[in-house]
């Protein structure tokens, strides 16, 4: 894989983050593309998304779908308490 990024994203509960781990992580055991991959891990309150991918093009679209699904989270867990 040629391009790499990591992102680490802050939450503010314990529960907050699980909620976005177990939503997520679905999503990095199958992948649909082989031109990325995903891998996810916590560290203390903070989500560490790590990318690969085999170009710039996928590696940008794996971080936007990402991202975009953590916010999808994120807002069902707020409308759910």
């Amino acid at each position: 894989m040629k391009a790499h990024a990591s992102v680490r994203l802050k939450f503010s509960s314990q529960k907050q983050l699980q909620v976005v781990m177990e939503s997520l992580k679905p999503e990095t055991e199958q992948s649909t593309t082989s031109r990325s991959e995903v891998q996810l891990s916590a560290d203390g309150l903070c989500l560490v998304l790590v990318f690969k991918a085999t170009d710039t093009s996928a590696l940008r679209a794996a971080v936007n779908s990402y991202l975009r699904l953590v916010g999808v989270a994120m807002n069902l867990h707020e409308l759910a308490e």
